[in-house]
């Protein structure tokens, strides 16, 4: 048993996953998964730099972090950053940063091993209860990684567009203005269209959806009071009732965003453009299914995803190194 913790440092907001792990038994049980909104990738689209009060965010969440590993007793670290970092000019800045803060050099990785621990973190789980080919979709806030495969990656591609990316490009006005909507989905069209020459989507059989735009529609596709990681965590969901959800978001100005009760504040403003991509995504993938002779009829959500593929990496290399 190897106590770690895990932390994804995203477009939109930094995670800490804290769990106890048995490489032999596979098993991963948590001890301690938070989330803060920093909005790290705040106009990095259009100043390829990361802004000086985002980077203090990040920062400050990250020494945050460190205190609860010091307090839970963690043995090893890995800080994982994904598309905001890749993107920036001034990441030898953020590096630093966090190397001081956390005692751990966080690695800057590409979306192809983004998508690959994404896949191990949701499939884990999933492979017991539904059929594959898997294909493993993570909405984030400035890019979407997609990975097909049975019990390992196959295929997988990343895509430039994510929830923050696309509003800051798109989606000026509340509500968005059908033209602002239709250039957004421009963007993601073109993506899908790129994603499909290196990903077959027509082999899908389960089509998984995480990250914090997906379990967002989910939750609101449920009904729910307020957000609950149980109820929304495998969540198997109609296509049309995904879309649906998808349209009511995408369609409310700011405030009535903001009254739903499973809303995370952090996420009110860039919902739009996350359920924009999810439903673009959803429909892409079921015609192409029904394109090569099969259907797909549903969408699963999971709650787990890269922390957890984060996690499981971190025990292996701990006990590589034993």
């Amino acid at each position: 048993m190897t106590r770690v913790a895990a932390i994804d440092c995203g477009t939109n907001s930094i995670r800490l996953l804290v769990a106890d792990v048995d490489a032999g038994a596979g098993t991963l049980t948590d001890l301690d998964r938070r989330m803060e909104v920093v909005r790290l990738g705040q106009g990095v689209d259009r100043t390829g730099r990361i802004a000086p009060e985002a980077m203090a965010r990040t920062l400050d969440a990250t020494r945050r972090y460190a205190e609860v590993c010091r307090e839970l007793g963690v043995e090893a670290v890995r800080f994982v950053a994904t598309s905001a970092s890749r993107d920036a000019e001034n990441r030898d800045e953020f590096v630093a940063g966090v190397r001081d803060a956390l005692g751990v050099e966080p690695e800057v990785i590409g979306g192809v091993e983004e998508a690959a621990l994404s896949f191990r973190g949701a499939t884990g789980v999933l492979g017991a209860t539904h059929d594959g080919p898997f294909l493993v979709v993570d909405l984030g806030g400035g890019s979407t990684e997609v990975v097909l495969g049975e019990r390992t990656p196959e295929a997988a591609y990343s895509m430039d567009v994510g929830s923050v990316r696309l509003t800051e490009r798109h989606l000026l006005s509340d509500p968005p203005t059908p033209a602002e909507v239709a250039a957004a989905e421009a963007d993601v069209h073109a993506a899908l269209d790129l994603a499909a020459e290196h990903v077959p989507f027509g082999r899908t059989a389960t089509l998984v959806g995480l990250a914090g735009s997906v379990t967002t529609v989910t939750a609101h596709a449920l009904g729910l009071p307020a957000y609950d990681r149980a109820a929304v965590d495998g969540t198997v969901l109609p296509v049309d009732a995904v879309v649906a959800a998808c349209d009511d978001l995408l369609a409310r100005d700011h405030d009535a965003r903001a009254a739903l009760g499973f809303m995370h504040p952090g996420r009110v403003d860039v919902i739009g453009a996350g359920a924009l991509v999810w439903r673009a995504v959803v429909r892409r993938v079921r015609a192409d299914v029904e394109a090569a002779g099969g259907s797909l009829d549903e969408v699963v959500t999971s709650e787990h995803d890269i922390l957890d593929g984060i996690a499981w990496s971190v025990a292996e290399r701990t006990s590589a190194s034993a």
